[in-house]
């Protein structure tokens, strides 16, 4: 039967307490939260915490929650785990990144057949390595579509601020890019 469940309905027995609800919320989002965690913080037991987090978070809140059409259960989730990843991220301080190998970015813009060829998961690697800062940033607004004035109200720092961070982490993430590339072309 919960399987069966709409957003609307499942939360609205998530709502009353009801524990197999419960169980099928979890089931439904737990891994979706987790790969958005990971997104955030690279150390896998630190994004399996912070997905706990949110869902027991999530439960806690549900009856705040307000259905606006499919998909909203998971949007309303997901905001709960982006705020719980930058906050932590905020309590370990950023990471300061002491110089940056690209400053000069002399660094051939990578074709899209090269893209195409490059694997998702070498991607999402590079993009883990990214200081705190960058990756967040990069996350928050290439992958979950934040404007630069929302991610800089989140973060505590100017709508200017988040655009050089941004840029800054895709010249790294050129780079590596471009390093991969001429590894490949041997």
């Amino acid at each position: 039967m919960y399987k069966e469940l709409d957003e609307q309905s499942l939360a609205r027995y998530c709502s009353q307490r009801d524990r197999m609800a419960e169980d099928e919320l979890y089931r439904r989002y737990a891994v979706k939260v987790n790969l958005l965690c990971r997104r955030y913080v690279s150390d896998e037991e630190e994004a399996k915490d912070l997905m706990l987090e949110t869902l027991i978070q999530a439960l806690d809140k549900i009856e705040t929650y307000k259905y606006s059409g499919k998909g909203s259960l998971y949007a309303w989730i997901s905001r709960i785990a982006i705020n719980k990843a930058i906050n932590q991220i905020k309590r370990r301080r950023w990471k300061v990144v002491r110089m940056d190998l690209w400053a000069n970015d002399n660094i051939p813009e990578p074709t899209e057949e090269e893209m195409v060829a490059i694997p998702k998961e070498k991607i999402r690697d590079w993009i883990a390595e990214l200081p705190d800062l960058r990756r967040t940033v990069f996350n928050l607004y290439c992958l979950d579509g934040y404007s630069h004035r929302e991610i800089g109200e989140m973060l505590g720092i100017s709508e200017t601020g988040s655009s050089s961070v941004l840029a800054k982490a895709r010249k790294q993430l050129k780079g590596m890019i471009n390093e991969y590339l001429k590894g490949q072309e041997r």
